[in-house]
């Protein structure tokens, strides 16, 4: 994996002169100035410009899924980015609101998806059950590596300035939390939750097929964040991790969501540590291990909501605070410019 980008640290410096210029004390805006100034280094500007925001949900199913891990029979995964295309999800509703450019992408749902608008990239029709063996081959986490990675390139080519990747998969909070667990070196009983409505029974349930799924994993010494996707990981997830790394690779800022895109950040992250240099988590969600991941990932969320949707839509609503923050920046007089008395020294 090539060497990713650093952030402007001039432009973050110009920026935080600035913010200190505002007719306010200093200080004053807590967050917001720091959301400012964040994206200045990433976009190379003192005043950073608006958002116009890419929102891609990737989409596959799990072998998994069949053993009892979800409230929701696996038939939903299909159904739900039909869904999508007809706007009636929740991230449909947000991205209309936001103005923002929404792409699903079929990467492995088990059923055909025959719908004009949603992108066919589908490298296999869901994964094998990972408590029983390899999740799927390690050629295969590659493609859809790089199948999240070409829209990446897609969403900036046609002029996004930040990206946010959402999922569909029932049965991903259960590669997901495989994933963490691998990866941040935490104990399923820490990780693994509801998910999408478990009762505490299922999530016992659940616990013990993660807990055997990364012992069957690690006899088989994964050498790298790869092979830990062929595992026990799922073909959304690493497509994430693909759309994710690309993102950083041209210089646009990544908005995580919650839980699942947490897991393809880590995995992004061990693929190529500087990654997390251009992430911001838009929530925490109320899945259990989201908060652990985020604190792995070294990101502090801006908003916590007790969402846990997924499809992006933690990600989509922080959208209005970071360009609150940015207009902030652009368009609050300076001292100088207001004719205003600084505070006494």
């Amino acid at each position: 994996m090539r060497e990713l980008p650093l952030p402007d640290a001039g432009a973050g410096e110009r920026a935080r002169v600035r913010q200190d210029r505002l007719i306010k004390p200093r200080g004053a805006l807590g967050r917001l100035e720091e959301i400012a100034c964040w994206f200045a280094g990433r976009q190379k500007r003192t005043v950073p410009e608006s958002l116009r925001p890419a929102i891609t949900v990737f989409a596959a199913d799990h072998g998994v899924a069949r053993r009892g891990v979800s409230a929701y029979p696996p038939e939903v995964t299909a159904q739900m980015v039909a869904n999508f295309a007809r706007g009636g999800a929740a991230i449909s509703v947000l991205a209309r609101r936001l103005g923002a450019r929404l792409t699903v992408v079929d990467v492995g749902v088990a059923s055909a998806v025959k719908i004009e608008s949603v992108v066919s990239a589908k490298i296999r029709p869901g994964t094998a059950d990972l408590s029983l063996g390899p999740a799927m081959t390690r050629s295969e986490a590659e493609r859809a590596l790089a199948a999240g990675a070409e829209r990446a390139a897609g969403d900036t080519a046609t002029g996004a300035n930040l990206l946010i990747a959402g999922d569909m998969g029932i049965g991903n909070t259960t590669a997901s939390a495989c994933l963490v667990c691998a990866v941040a070196n935490e104990a399923p009983e820490r990780i693994v939750g509801h998910g999408a409505g478990l009762d505490e029974v299922g999530r016992a349930r659940k616990i013990e097929i993660v807990r055997s799924a990364l012992a069957r994993a690690r006899s088989r010494r994964p050498a790298d964040g790869i092979d830990w996707l062929a595992e026990v990981g799922g073909l959304e997830i690493a497509a994430m991790a693909g759309y994710y790394l690309e993102g950083a690779r041209r210089g646009v800022p990544l908005m995580l969501d919650g839980f699942i895109s947490a897991a393809a950040a880590l995995v992004a992250r061990a693929l190529a540590p500087r990654v997390t240099e251009w992430m911001l988590a838009g929530h925490v969600s109320a899945e259990r291990g989201h908060r652990i991941a985020l604190e792995c990932l070294g990101l502090t969320p801006l908003l916590d909501l007790g969402m846990r949707l997924g499809e992006g839509s933690g990600a989509a609503v922080a959208v209005p605070l970071i360009e609150a923050a940015l207009a902030l920046h652009a368009e609050m007089a300076t001292f100088d410019e207001a004719g205003v008395s600084e505070r006494n020294a």
